[in-house]
């Protein structure tokens, strides 16, 4: 696991927290922020994956 998957899964797991939040506040804009950092997270994930494999 490199430094970008790493990166990546904390700002999946903190998109998530911030848009569950914003669901049970009823606050649409922390939701949308939360949604645009989790899948933000997700595609570095997916870019240090893709690094790990093209170094094999």
């Amino acid at each position: 696991m490199n430094k970008d998957q790493i990166k990546g899964k904390f700002k999946e797991i903190t998109g998530s927290i911030k848009e569950a939040t914003g669901k049970v506040i009823h606050n649409k804009n922390l939701e949308e922020k939360g949604t645009q950092e989790k899948n933000l997270g997700e595609a570095q994930s997916d870019m240090g994956k893709l690094k790990d494999e093209l170094k094999k």
